[in-house]
């Protein structure tokens, strides 16, 4: 491992290869290091370690107890690029009085068109059909996909990114119902009804996750669950691994009772000879539902801000 000499000034580690230009430029006063983001623990707790940096800004990674231990007494804030925090110990930061601060809303609208993308490809089954077009098929004869409009839409999870999905399939005619504990009913639009969770799934033709993981959410559609759906549903999760139990959605797709569009996996990156990449009625994508060219600047610009916030509070 090598790490970049700073310059005297106080450092900010980022488990990333780069940074937006604007967020670059908001840490200018600053020596910004950059970690590999095939980084193991303990390549970034020995960075942490020599540079003891005043943050650290997480995009890739697993930053640890560890690690953390290994920036103090100096650091001060925790900054995550996006809205995610499930890859920071938060419980060790806790304990040593250091703050972890996502980027909340910073990249809503990209998961939330990608959640929708992979509905709508499902749905109309874009993906399966382009292969076989290449190959010579030609399958409108026996062709026959899901329209969306008039079907029922189950969202699990309420909170920004739910409620632009919910906006976009009111748009184009799905009824929307929602599973929220922590939903607040006068808040909600009113084309969105609450519904218990089991009754939501036995409901819905297209169930679209947005909740995050936690012990309550973690494996929470798992095979009794999944059988509550309806055959041929469609499983969407643009939000956190663990929602589900993969092996339990992989049986499901191989008996093809449901069809599935996963942005993110229980190891990533999607290891050769998993099992999900080669399921029936599954379209995948490399957790890039945050990643466009606008939600890239947000993400870096609110994670620079909320670095700045902490150590300006700090400092006075």
């Amino acid at each position: 491992m090598q790490v970049h000499k700073t310059n005297g000034r106080n450092t900010i580690l980022v488990t990333a290869a780069g940074l937006h230009p604007d967020a670059v430029s908001m840490l200018s006063d600053f020596d910004v290091v950059y970690a590999d983001v095939r980084s193991s623990e303990s390549e970034l707790a020995a960075m942490a370690q020599e540079l003891k940096p005043v943050a650290i800004l997480v995009r890739y990674g697993n930053v640890s107890g560890k690690v953390i231990e290994a920036a103090t007494p100096q650091l001060k804030v925790i900054a995550k690029h996006g809205v995610g925090i499930d890859n920071i110990d938060a419980a060790a930061a806790k304990t040593l009085g250091i703050p972890v601060i996502a980027a909340l809303g910073s990249n809503s609208q990209a998961v939330a068109e990608q959640a929708v993308c992979l509905m709508m490809a499902c749905a109309r089954r874009i993906v399966p059909l382009d292969a076989r077009l290449r190959e010579g098929h030609w399958d409108k004869d026996t062709y026959q996909g899901l329209e969306l409009a008039g079907s029922v839409l189950g969202l699990i999870g309420g909170g920004s990114i739910g409620m632009k999905v919910a906006a976009i399939a009111h748009a184009i005619g799905m009824r929307v119902v929602l599973h929220d504990p922590y939903a607040d009913p006068p808040k909600l639009p009113g084309y969105v009804e609450l519904m218990a969770l089991e009754p939501l799934l036995r409901s819905a033709q297209v169930v679209s996750l947005h909740c995050p993981l936690t012990p309550q959410t973690r494996n929470l559609l798992n095979r009794e669950r999944l059988a509550m759906l309806k055959p041929g549903a469609i499983v969407v999760n643009t939000a956190r691994a663990g929602l589900f139990e993969e092996k339990d959605l992989v049986e499901a797709l191989n008996e093809g009772r449901v069809f599935a569009g996963l942005d993110c996996f229980d190891v990533e990156p999607l290891p050769p000879g998993s099992p999900l990449a080669s399921a029936p009625n599954s379209i995948l994508t490399p957790h890039i539902g945050g990643t466009t060219t606008a939600a890239y600047r947000e993400m870096g610009v609110a994670a620079a801000q909320n670095i700045l916030r902490v150590l300006g509070e700090a400092a006075s």
